[in-house]
């Protein structure tokens, strides 16, 4: 049975895809421009993106507070070094807030498809309930971490316990006294573990790789600071500049896989060898990969949280689940009251979010099926006027991902200029620059330690890194930094097309 498409006939200048930190950037520059003709879609009932979704316990962020939110809009109130989910998601709530975005939010906005007219030159996004909207541009800000990813196990869905990823937690499940096994040792189980397990009973935790851990070094952020940061604004952006040159500095040993990588990889072992005193345990919990070819993680309780009397460490692999545990690869049985999928998310390494249709009906998830890719992770050739917010190969190694945000916000931002001044109706961009920008990109990335032979979600199965930025932060920044139309192949609007009035609405004031 088909869904009926209904047309609503609205037509706008701009539709923006999820209301995170990308997609509530990009209003908000909008609106500060007077382009008030814009609508952002977000499929869920509140903004904020993984922030809102990840309410496991520990949640937090591996970037400074200082460092991960937006330089226009400082928060002199973060109360930690690093951040927590509940904090982060009430700082995305009060720029909706300031920036009086929630009227131009829509909210239980699923889109399931885009299309290109190419006679218009317009976009057609189509939605879980049938509805559909026309657009002259349409921005995907949709992030890489939203959709959980499930372990093939057999025997999962026998489990008659509780099962719960850590990005669909239930808060209503009471783990006091409960046997719990722990699937998974990435970022999420390093912050879940050391949060529950003073509570349980005992926790089975399942390793397939040991992973990179450093010191984190949070705390609270005295209240004196926060006077200090509220009253003298230039002292918080010093902070923030400090904070952005210290975790920058760290590119070569993440990055480079060279002798820097080794020093590295020296005071990975010392921390561990400080923390973990069992020769058993540390042997089991000591990586056998290049420093940062999987995602460095930085804790400074999960190492402690091993140590304790209640905690196990696996590392045979799990060879099936059945009705009360896990039976792991050498026999042994683990009997459960519920299992924990610290997992991760479904990276989009290769194919599109759904289905898009460009010029000619060509498809992005055919163009993409090998790995995806684009000019500056934002621009696509055969896809007029669509552009993402952290596509392919902008991912960070080693720095904030708002800083990357801004850089993108600031092209897109010109992009957009550039359509509205010219009265030009699509920009495409020439197929070569997408080739000869990927081609070096691709080459500089052979040398990096993400290609030095470890398994890690960056790839796609064929071994191609589309995820990070293989370089340095600011390079990118210099890169993106400046709108270049010649690239583009441009179409001029002819009077028969739909006009799109772009200046509906004011421009944002604060409001505090």
């Amino acid at each position: 049975m088909t869904t009926r498409r209904q047309d609503s006939g609205e037509l706008l200048e701009t539709a923006i895809i999820g209301a995170g930190f990308g997609g509530l950037g990009l209003a908000i520059k909008l609106l500060q421009e007077g382009q008030g003709n814009f609508a952002v879609f977000e499929k869920s009932g509140d903004v904020g993106g993984v922030w809102r979704d990840n309410i496991y316990p520990g949640a937090a962020c591996d970037v400074p507070s200082h460092l991960y939110s937006f330089s226009f809009e400082p928060n002199p109130e973060w109360s930690r070094t690093f951040g927590g989910q509940s904090e982060i998601h009430q700082y995305l709530q009060h720029c909706t807030d300031k920036y009086q975005l929630w009227g131009k939010i829509r909210f239980n906005a699923e889109v399931t498809a885009a299309k290109f007219d190419e006679q218009n030159h317009l976009w057609t996004l189509h939605f879980a309930d049938g509805e559909s909207v026309r657009a002259r541009t349409v921005v995907f800000a949709v992030g890489a971490l939203n959709v959980p990813a499930y372990p093939n196990i057999e025997g999962l869905d026998s489990f008659q316990g509780k099962i719960m990823h850590t990005a669909e937690w239930d808060s209503d499940c009471d783990l006091r006294g409960k046997r719990v096994g722990v699937i998974g040792t990435g970022a999420s189980a390093i912050q879940v573990v050391p949060e529950i397990q003073p509570v349980v009973e005992s926790l089975s935790l399942y390793q397939r790789t040991a992973p990179w851990v450093m010191p984190k070094r949070d705390g609270w952020i005295p209240p004196r600071w926060r006077k200090l940061y509220a009253r003298l604004p230039l002292l918080q952006k010093l902070h923030r500049i400090v904070q952005y040159w210290m975790f920058e500095s760290t590119a070569p040993v993440m990055i480079k896989n060279n002798w820097m990588t080794r020093m590295g990889e020296k005071l990975g072992r010392r921390y561990l060898t400080r923390m973990i005193k069992d020769p058993v345990l540390r042997e089991k919990v000591t990586p056998r990969y290049a420093l940062g070819c999987k995602r460095v993680l930085l804790s400074d309780d999960y190492y402690p949280a091993l140590t304790r009397p209640n905690v196990e460490v696996l590392t045979d692999g799990i060879a099936r689940v059945d009705e009360s545990g896990i039976v792991s690869r050498d026999g042994s049985h683990q009997a459960l009251d519920v299992i924990v999928l610290a997992t991760g998310f479904k990276v989009p390494a290769a194919g599109a979010p759904f289905p898009i249709e460009g010029l000619g009906g060509r498809l992005l998830n055919d163009d993409w099926r090998s790995g995806s890719e684009a000019y500056l992770g934002m621009t696509v050739s055969g896809y007029p006027n669509m552009l993402y917010i952290m596509g392919p190969n902008t991912g960070p190694g080693n720095i904030s991902v708002i800083f990357y945000i801004e850089s993108q916000l600031r092209y897109i931002m010109a992009y957009l200029k550039h359509l509205r001044q010219r009265n030009i109706a699509a920009l495409d961009l020439k197929a070569e620059v997408q080739r000869e920008f990927n081609d070096a990109l691709q080459a500089k990335m052979q040398n990096t330690t993400w290609m030095s032979g470890c398994d890690s979600w960056y790839l796609t199965e064929d071994g191609k890194n589309t995820t990070l930025w293989p370089g340095y932060s600011w390079q990118y920044r210099m890169q993106s930094k400046h709108f270049d139309p010649s690239i583009y192949r441009s179409r001029r609007r002819s009077m028969s097309e739909p006009q799109v009035n772009v200046e509906l609405g004011e421009p944002a004031t604060s409001s505090s």
